[in-house]
């Protein structure tokens, strides 16, 4: 494998590639998939970056084997081949996908605990039901800051369910910071407080361990700071 350079000029973030993976860091604000002919998004940024630094003509194959809500950042994996990319949905299928997010969340949870809830989309957003499907997520607190009621965790998914983490974490009476749908607006951060932080999966061409961590974002970064001063770092600019 080969690290890719880091900040290509089409703004593409990558933080690994080889002949069968992309992997990239997405920003918040941009789409995972275009919604609309003529979207910005990760997909056809990740398109363009292939075509322009592999010299291949036409269309680059990519494949979108899991997604980000369009405001949370962090790593997503990307397939270069249809073989890569049928492997790689497996492994997320089957729980062989290890993911692991920064959260900032409102409230004082536990030092640790597992959330399972039946989720089912709503009207408005994806709530507990009985009729839902079963979605399950472990955290760990990292540090907290009692005086502004907010608290930093580190969330393991157990499933991959539409806006599990903020589903969830909502229905347990500690939201996400900056997330209006799930939690209120706030001045400190202007969208949800959530990182896609690592992936660690098989590779799909050997099956050999890939872990790769994606850095943390200058606003999200900025909330840290105030929570955990010294602990986290942003990004390189």
């Amino acid at each position: 494998m080969s690290s890719a350079p880091p900040r290509p000029p089409d703004g593409l973030v990558v933080l690994l590639t080889d002949n069968h993976l992309l992997v990239v860091d997405k920003p918040a604000g941009l789409l995972t998939q275009a919604a609309t002919a003529g979207d910005d998004n990760l997909v056809d940024r990740a398109r363009a970056w292939l075509v322009a630094t592999h010299d291949k003509p036409g269309n680059a194959f990519v494949g979108l084997v899991h997604r980000l809500d369009r405001n949370v950042s962090g790593v997503v994996v990307l397939a270069r081949t249809s073989k890569a990319a049928s492997r790689l949905s497996d492994a997320f299928r089957t729980r062989r996908v290890e993911k692991t997010y920064l959260a900032v969340v409102v409230g004082a949870p536990p030092a640790e605990g597992v959330l399972e809830h039946r989720l089912a989309d709503g009207p408005e957003r994806v709530a507990p039901s009985p009729q839902g499907k079963p979605a399950r997520l472990r955290f760990t607190r990292l540090a907290d800051d009692a005086r502004h009621g907010l608290a930093v965790l580190e969330v393991d998914l157990d499933t991959g369910r539409k806006h599990q983490i903020r589903a969830q974490l909502a229905a347990a009476g500690f939201p996400l910071l900056g997330d209006p749908r799930y939690g209120a607006r706030s001045p400190l951060i202007a969208r949800p407080a959530l990182h896609a932080w690592r992936v660690a999966f098989p590779h799909p061409v050997g099956a050999a361990p890939v872990s790769v961590e994606a850095p943390v974002p200058a606003d999200l970064a900025r909330v840290l700071e105030r929570v955990a001063p010294g602990r986290f770092h942003p990004a390189p600019s």
